[in-house]
């Protein structure tokens, strides 16, 4: 039999950051992962979402760009071409973590493993002993009954981004970032577009503001959306909803969420990413990972939510439902104040910071690169650093940044 100092279970961002971390510190790790390195981020989540949301508001911006001057004619869409970069880019990144693994010397076994017990794995082929075990088996799409996957008009997040010929319409169930995302991309390409939550306002899990700020968007680009609203039933691919409305589609979208994977015989076993079915992203699975190994804590509660497209939406801390009216302090400003956003044509949105006793506690944005304007003021709330510090940094003219300044006056 052979032993290893670690073993890991799952090669997704908790799994390949723990070994190679592991590996770096000089320990002899193994890997298993019975399908692709990188897990459902890089295969079936973050990236390939985003690459075609990039092609997506490429496609949308070449048919409003008269204003900047630029006039397209014909412009056509190729959507094989879409995915065929899309898969292009999932296998150059791919090679990039398998050959870092590679180079630290981490042992990958591409198979199915099961935990007999708290110092052993096992494969169809093989036991192998380990000193420690880590599991990081990830998560897959929630499945609702009523709403099971058929994969070919009831879609789960996986299946779509595999689909070969764009619908002409399609109902999105849920409104997370998967949903919110997947509704631009297909509004972007001109695909009729539906949105079903059943909370009172998309994107229930962020600020009030954002997500009033996302239905002002969605109605200004003829996304239509139901709110505190269910799916009721579906027959012959009629989707009545719980008002009585019903909805023919050309496909569903069900995007209501991911459940943790089974890992069995846990006792004594570290678990780390999706599959403690705590906070699943893959930023917080990869500073969970390094905590375990390298022993380098970090707030959770400063984990930042980033949801991708025009404008993006990026929020930490608390949101403004959370706090009791009349202990903290609010600072605003509108994106349409800045000149950059004018030079990009990008006005929409706003810069929202919430602070009591002169430190901040929340900040919530709806802007172009809000993706990278939430971690200046993470970078602040990480560090304690107060509002009346931050108005003493320069901040560059025109930027989006300045706004995060002009807001702390406003």
């Amino acid at each position: 039999m052979e032993q290893f100092d670690l073993g890991i279970i799952g090669g997704g961002p908790a799994g390949y950051t723990a070994a190679l971390h592991a590996a770096a510190g000089g320990e002899k790790v193994v890997l298993f992962e019975k399908d692709n390195i990188g897990g459902v981020c890089l295969n079936k989540g973050c990236i390939p979402t985003k690459s075609i949301l990039h092609a997506s508001e490429t496609f949308h911006k070449l048919q409003t760009c008269e204003d900047c001057g630029i006039k397209v004619e014909n412009i056509q869409l190729d959507y094989s071409k879409v995915l065929e970069r899309k898969n292009k880019t999932i296998e150059k990144l791919r090679k990039g973590i398998e050959l870092a693994l590679k180079n630290a010397k981490v042992t990958v076994i591409h198979e199915e493993a099961k935990i007999l017990d708290s110092t052993t794995i096992q494969t169809a082929e093989n036991t192998y002993s380990c000193k420690k075990i880590i599991c990081a088996a990830g998560s897959s799409p929630r499945l609702v009954k009523g709403l099971e996957f058929d994969h070919e008009f009831l879609l789960s997040s996986d299946d779509i981004l595999n689909l070969e010929i764009l619908p002409k319409s399609i109902l999105i169930i849920g409104s997370g970032a998967i949903g919110i995302e997947w509704a631009r991309i297909m509004s972007n390409f001109g695909v009729e577009t539906t949105v079903v939550e059943l909370a009172q306002h998309l994107l229930p899990i962020a600020d009030i503001e954002v997500s009033k700020r996302i239905e002002r968007i969605f109605k200004s680009r003829k996304i239509k959306f139901y709110t505190q609203t269910s799916v009721e039933k579906i027959e012959n691919k009629t989707i009545t909803l719980s008002d009585g409305e019903t909805i023919t589609p050309d496909k569903v979208l069900v995007a209501i969420g991911r459940t943790p994977n089974k890992c069995e015989n846990m006792p004594d076993v570290t678990c780390i990413g999706d599959i403690t079915g705590e906070i699943q992203l893959a930023h917080f699975a990869i500073k969970e990972a390094i905590q375990e190994v390298e022993q380098i804590p970090f707030n959770k509660d400063l984990t930042p939510s980033v949801v991708y497209g025009c404008p993006e939406i990026a929020w930490v801390g608390k949101r403004e439902q959370d706090l009791e009216e009349g202990t903290y302090e609010k600072s605003q400003i509108l994106i349409s104040a800045l000149g950059k956003s004018h030079c990009d044509n990008e006005t929409e949105g706003f810069i929202k910071i919430l602070s009591q006793n002169g430190k901040i506690v929340g900040a919530h944005i709806v802007s172009a690169e809000a993706s990278s304007l939430i971690h200046q003021i993470l970078i602040a709330m990480q560090n304690n650093i107060s509002t009346e510090k931050l108005k003493e940094i320069c901040f560059a003219h025109p930027t989006y940044s300045e706004g995060i300044f002009e807001a702390l006056f406003r």
